[in-house]
């Protein structure tokens, strides 16, 4: 089975061999057996072949002596190991959504909830032995048979002979039913069949009454439907119309007519009923309790055509029609015996001594019944409509069994030159080609006949020979499976399968292939539901088999995932107990996989106690819960701890007996310490089951104590890199605001009384005073004592307000949910004038007029300044890899005067900014910058180059359209506001089982579309990397001249990152906005707003996922990283994930802000910027796995790392100190080396994917130094520029590098110090100024250009080191 969603990333091999400049490798690695490989990306070395090898020897060999280690076999496995694509899982997908679809239960249709028994029935025998009907007329030899008697027979007494043929007629309809009481009716006058009738409906009531008329005695029936009787002393035919037939036997009836002419009854029996029910309507009419009687839902069987007479040949019986529908089996081996054009060995006679009986499946005869069963059963399923089949073959046995030989009479009658017909009508089935296996399994058996008589007669033993029927029917099954169920067609084989299961040869067989169809999905479950599979299924967890278990888990989980409703059959036959006992970690399961199946068992079991108070009842033990407990250790099994924690949640939910039965067993305890498991499922899971934690109805002081020591515990997940979780942490939130809502309306007026307090200083070190603020008694309240400081409620008020402004938006509006509910609760209770009082102090002291030295651009007077917190909140470190410290909240006085006066909240764009960073203190910017200066150094060395630079207005931001997560709805501003949250995880958790499991991954399936779009990416990447690695050696020796491209930007191009194998382009601008553009058409794809704050900007931008498809990760000034999928698409781009990488910062357009590096091998996001650590993010586990100090006081700058192995990383830093980190040893002592070489601002540092490794840094100054990590000192140093110096930028395999100064040149060098060519930006005509700084330069990963950009211009130029027409380029 598919493995858990852990790690479920579209996997790509690699062999990962890499540039062609570096030696081959001593020893071959062979490819592994896989249709589909990664392409030979800048990930590792690349084998040169002999006639390539580079003709400079010297100093030929990696830099920081990492030739040695790719060479090693250690490395060489780890070149072969799976490679993974990130930000590409269902979580990633849906957000931690259900379906739309999946929010409610399929129909229940398969259930039959009117079903309806066939209790009684009439065999009426019209025969009248040796008189004929005067409208019959009879051949001669004629069929005399009737139920397998000859009446005529000279030993056969007439008055016996009745009763005889009455008896056998009873005996074969009681194999059908055994249930069904019979009354016999020979040769019954008219008084006695209406007695008989009106008996047998007042005895059934609402259940079905059979009704066979045999009329082989008696005149045909009329043309008006009516059918002939006997008078008292049988001297005369007496018509019953069917009028009366309906009168006396009501509905539901079933008619079986054994009689030429039949048709006649069928054509006028609809319009008997109608007269029926004309005359109830006009009884109700005239009176509304008048009893009536119900006349329909009637079935009729006829055995011929209006017209047509009833066979006659003397070798098959009269009551032709009779027998199919009763003794199929038998007619069957007599009609192949009479048909048959080949000499068989068996005569008529012998077909009576066919051994066995009908119920032993293992005899011949009762094989023949079993595979004539799976037959016609298959034939109905194939050609009837679903609800028709399940009416009449699953609704009642009786009437399963008729229709089952109804099938076998129509292909018989039919052979016999008469059309049998029904009500309602069936589809024409005798030509199915289902009926040639039935003709191969009556062949078998009469070919094995002989010697079966032969052996009970005394001869020599023979042991008879099962058919084959059933294991080609599995083959076939199989088959059908292999293709993948095409279109969702319905299998030919699925009640064959169906009937396997009783035989305990091909049982174990049969549910495997079962279980793999169920894995099909949703639809694959309701047909096998629906084919009538449950009551097998559930009388299977009786059985002690243990093989079957792995089977019945997997079966079962399919089920309760698509159908909830079977909880009460669980619970009615103690089948939960078979799932407890396997969910024991001492229960031995014969399979490989046993925690996953121990984790489908904990599914069921959370399934069965959903919603269910009597399955909880009856779960609740402390083996459960040590058994669920315990499951949370596995650590090889995400999908085990994940449902663990939901069994646990499904358990308590609204049980207090539960909820205390864990706290004696510390289970919340437990839960609480996977709030940082390396899965985000199994994390959301824990938050689910700890929500539902939240439910002891007797609140007492040791309840609220225990619940917000849990609190407490989960308020650190507010910084988890997952939106799912953090969507899960609010509902957690609302569930414990809701249930201390007092509490959290005295915190929420005491967060106003502190913004009005904030609001009042301010304004008194502005020299405002309080004019206009309404005189002293406004601010009564302070000084003052608060009831809520430093409690839990107080805290996860403040990370309330920090969610609110959280950068994913499904996140942020649940948040903004709960603070507005409290605020509305806040005014409606008797707090409210209060607030009302403190709110409109706040409205103005919000218009103060701003001092003298703001811009003249200040806003109206009117416009509301969102007041910060000043006191942060202290928590201590627990060592875990998320900060607590919270530096900032969110405003609540624009909501409150919304809510409080309707109107809308409004926001100083040039004085306050919604800070997404989490920062409550804005710390002098420019002291931050310099940080810890060295002595004796100018400021202006620690400060970047661009600090200069004019900055962008507010009012230039969200100019493009900001996209959403693909689940994300707008919220209804009418809705009311209800608390607690409705959690969508736990429905998203269980599409897990309703996807398919066992097969492969669309893009792993060969010839799925998937499959070949990724072949083709494949080979496009492998001929863009053979094209462009001969230019490695003209890139360092040619000019840098040639223009290939220029691109109208739109707006200032600040940050630029190429795609590896696409043809696009990234661009940022120096505030929000970022443009895809195709380079080789000089077309923009897609522009859109990266949603970061005025007064921030984009820092870094990224392509991952570039062998496949490629995803846009983005991190901005503001602390926040989001990746974008579909960027190049307007219409479908949006926004994956969105966390904050760094905490502490605050948003500016000035300083380092953020940097972050990406390792595609590793998986990991290393973020650092203007804070005093490097945080280490793991894609695959999207948590903060390390905190390494940054060892200075000085922000980080640059940072980049070695992109093969992943373990060392390097910083660049604001005072132009270079420190080399290794992630292998302890935070503490992770930094290896520093160079402090260079004494200002770092403006870049880049070590190569590819090529030499080189190791690049520039500072400001315009100084260069290439690196080797092993030495002290620079191998090179370069004066680039006299100038400053504003970019730097290395290709990543040619030993080029280029320089931006701010005298718009840009420079190119050589690693080997030699000076290749300087070029200018152009520029459009009226913006042309040769003065003006370069803003951005980047190199193409592996093609030889450069893109370019200068300051206050909106253009992107390339260049080239090779003309446009060549070929190289071309491909």
């Amino acid at each position: 089975m598919r493995k858990s969603t852990f790690k479920r990333a579209c996997v790509i091999i690699d062999q990962r061999d890499q540039t062609e400049d570096i030696a081959k490798m001593a020893t071959a690695t062979q490819q592994r057996p896989t249709p589909l490989l990664r392409a030979t990306t800048d990930y590792g070395p690349r084998r040169l072949s002999p006639s390539r090898q580079p003709r400079d020897e010297e100093n030929w060999e990696l830099r920081h002596g990492w030739e040695e280690q790719y060479n090693s076999e250690e490395y060489l496995t780890i070149l072969n190991s799976a490679f993974y694509m990130y930000y590409t899982d269902k979580r990633h997908d849906t957000g931690g959504e259900p379906k739309q679809e999946d929010h409610t239960h399929p129909s229940q249709e398969w259930r039959m909830r009117d079903r309806v028994k066939t209790v009684f029935a009439g065999l009426m025998l019209c025969l009248n032995i040796g008189v004929d009907p005067p409208d019959v007329v009879k051949t001669n030899p004629t069929a005399t048979l009737e139920c397998w008697i000859d009446p005529t027979s000279p030993s056969s007494e007439n008055t016996k002979v009745m009763e005889r043929i009455g008896k056998a007629l009873q005996t074969q309809y009681e194999t059908l039913s055994i249930r069904t009481r019979y009354k016999q009716f020979l040769d019954p006058s008219v008084d006695e069949t209406k007695r008989c009738c009106v008996t047998l409906r007042r005895n059934a009531r609402d259940e079905r009454v059979l009704f066979h008329y045999n009329g082989h005695g008696v005149p045909l029936p009329t043309a008006s439907g009516e059918v002939w009787y006997f008078n008292k002393t049988y001297t005369q035919y007496i018509p019953v119309s069917l009028y009366d037939l309906q009168l006396w036997l009501a509905g539901p009836s079933i008619y079986v007519l054994d009689v030429s002419h039949a048709g006649n009854v069928i054509q006028n029996f609809d319009r008997c009923v109608e007269k029926h029910e004309a005359e109830n309507i006009e009884a109700r009419q005239k009176d509304p309790n008048a009893v009536i009687q119900a006349y329909n839902d009637n079935i009729i069987l006829a055995a011929c055509g209006k017209t047509e007479t009833l066979p006659t040949n003397p070798d098959l019986p009269a009551d032709l029609f009779t027998s199919c529908l009763t003794t199929p089996v038998t007619i069957s081996l007599r009609c192949f015996v009479l048909s048959s054009p080949l000499p068989l060995a068996v005569t008529l006679k012998d077909l009576d001594k066919v051994p066995g009986r009908l119920q032993e499946r293992r005899t011949a005869l009762g094989e023949l019944n079993w595979i004539f069963t799976a037959i016609t059963d298959t034939i109905a399923w194939n050609t009837l409509p679903r609800t028709l089949f399940r009416k009449l073959f699953r609704q009642d046995l009786m009437v399963a069994a008729l229709f089952r030989n109804y099938l076998l009479a129509e292909r018989l009658m039919r052979a016999n030159f008469c059309h049998p017909t029904t009500q309602p009508a069936l589809p024409v089935t005798h030509t199915h080609p289902l009926w040639q296996a039935w003709d191969l399994a009556i062949e078998m058996v009469l070919a094995q006949l002989p010697a079966l008589i032969a052996s009970e007669e005394g001869g020599p033993h023979y042991e008879y020979q099962h058919s084959s029927f059933f294991t080609e029917q599995l083959t076939a099954f199989e088959v059908y499976l292999s293709q993948g169920a095409p279109q969702q067609k319905a299998p030919d084989q699925l009640p064959i399968v169906l009937q396997v299961l009783l035989s305990q040869v091909h049982r174990l067989r049969a549910l495997v292939l079962l279980s793999k169809f169920l894995d099909l999905g949703p639809w694959a479950v309701n047909l096998a539901l629906s084919i009538g599979i449950f009551p097998y299924v559930l009388k299977l967890l009786q059985s002690a088999a243990h093989e079957l278990k792995p089977v019945m888990i997997f079966i079962w989980a399919r089920i309760l995932a698509v159908d909830q409703s079977c909880q009460t059959d669980l619970l009615k036959d103690n089948g939960y107990k078979y799932f407890l006992s396997v969910l024991k970690p001492e229960a031995g399961i014969p399979v490989a996989n046993a925690s996953e199946h121990r984790a489908m068992s904990a599914f069921i079991i959370a399934m069965f106690c959903r919603e269910f108070h009597q399955g909880q009842v009856v779960s609740l033990s402390p083996d459960l819960f040590h058994a669920c407990l315990g499951h949370l250790n596995d650590l090889d099994n995400p999908l085990l701890r994940q449902w663990s924690c939901l069994c646990i949640s499904m358990l308590w939910q609204n049980f207090p007996d539960a909820i205390w039965a864990g706290i004696r067993v510390s289970a919340h305890k437990r839960l609480c310490e996977m709030v940082v498991d390396p899965v985000p499922e199994v994390r959301a899971a824990a938050l689910h089951a700890l929500t539902n934690f939240l439910g002891i109805p007797d609140l007492t002081e040791q309840v609220a104590q225990t619940e917000q020591a849990v609190a407490s515990t989960v308020m650190i997940m507010t910084s988890d890199g997952n939106s799912m979780v953090r969507k899960e942490l609010v509902v957690f939130f609302s569930t414990f605001v809701k249930r201390y809502e007092n509490k959290f309306l005295v915190v929420a007026y005491e967060g106003l009384l502190d913004e009005r307090e904030r609001l009042q200083n301010s304004n008194v070190k502005t020299g405002n005073g309080r004019n206009g603020c309404g005189g002293d008694d406004d601010f009564e309240h302070s000084p003052r004592e608060q009831i809520s400081r430093n409690s839990a409620h107080a805290t996860m008020w403040k990370y309330l307000l920090i969610m609110s402004v959280d950068p994913h938006p499904e996140v942020a509006q649940k948040a903004i949910i709960v603070i507005d509910y409290v605020h509305m609760r806040l005014l409606a209770s008797a707090l409210g004038p209060q607030a009302m009082t403190v709110l409109e102090n706040l409205d103005q002291l919000g218009r103060h007029p701003k001092p003298s030295h703001q811009p003249s651009t200040a806003p109206s007077p009117k416009v509301v300044q969102p007041p910060v917190l000043s006191t942060p909140i202290q928590n201590q470190r627990n060592g875990s890899y998320i900060s607590l410290g919270i530096k900032r909240t969110a405003s609540v006085a624009a909501a409150l005067k919304h809510l409080a006066l309707g109107g809308p909240p409004t926001v100083d764009p040039s004085t306050s900014t919604v800070n997404r960073s989490g920062a409550m203190n804005a710390p002098n910017q420019q002291h931050r910058a310099a940080g810890h200066l060295r002595a004796q150094a100018p400021a202006e060395w620690s400060r970047p180059p661009d600090a200069h630079d004019p900055t962008s207005i507010s009012q230039t931001y969200q100019q493009a359209k900001t996209p959403n997560t693909r689940g994300y709805k707008p919220r209804n501003p009418n809705e009311d506001l209800v608390l607690p949250l409705k959690s969508g995880f736990y429905e998203w958790s269980i599409e897990y089982f309703r996807e398919p499991q066992m097969k492969p991954n669309e893009p792993d399936e060969p010839g799925s579309d998937d499959y070949n779009s990724r072949l083709w990416r494949r080979m496009r990447n492998e001929k863009t990397l053979s094209a462009t690695q001969p230019l490695k050696g003209l890139a360092g020796t040619t000019r840098w001249d040639i223009a290939s491209g220029f691109i109208n930007n739109g707006s200032q191009p600040m940050k630029m990152c190429f795609h590896q194998f696409e043809d696009h382009l990234a661009v940022a601008d120096d505030r929000d906005t970022i443009c895809i553009w195709n380079w080789q058409g000089s077309t923009r794809l897609n522009r859109f707003s990266n949603g970061n704050p005025p007064g921030s900007r984009i820092n870094e931008a990224r392509f991952i996922n570039e062998d496949d498809q490629a995803l846009l990760i983005s991190g901005s000034s503001d602390g926040v990283i989001k990746i974008f999928r579909d960027y190049d698409s307007e219409k479908r781009v949006e926004v994956v994930s969105a966390f904050r990488g760094l905490n502490d910062l605050v948003p500016s357009n000035k300083n380092a802000g953020l940097v972050f590096d990406w390792q595609q091998g590793q998986g990991k996001l290393l973020v650092a910027g203007d804070v005093k650590v490097i945080r280490v993010w793991n894609a695959a586990t999207e948590i903060c796995t390390n905190e390494i100090p940054a060892r200075s006081g000085s922000c980080i700058t640059s940072l980049t790392s070695d992109q093969v192995a992943g373990n060392v990383f390097v910083a660049g830093y604001g005072d132009g100190a270079v420190r080399v980190f290794d992630l292998r040893d302890k935070p503490a002592t992770a930094m290896k080396k520093a160079w402090r070489h260079h004494k200002q601002w770092i403006t870049n540092v880049h070590m190569q994917r590819g090529g030499m490794r080189e190791l690049v840094s520039g500072s400001r100054n315009g100084e260069i130094r290439l690196w080797d990590i092993r030495m002290d000192e620079p191998l090179r140093t370069i004066m680039a520029t006299r100038d400053t110096l504003r970019t730097l930028s290395v290709h990543e395999h040619a030993p080029v590098f280029a320089t931006g100064s701010d005298r718009h040149n840009i420079n190119v060098f050589n690693v080997n110090s030699a000076f290749l060519n300087s070029i200018e930006p152009y520029s459009s005509f009226l913006q042309h100024n040769r003065s003006t700084p370069i803003a951005s330069t980047t190199f193409h990963p592996h093609r030889m250009m450069l893109a370019c950009a200068a300051l206050n211009d909106n253009h992107v130029n390339l260049f080239t080191c090779q003309d446009r027409r060549s070929t190289v380029l071309e491909a």
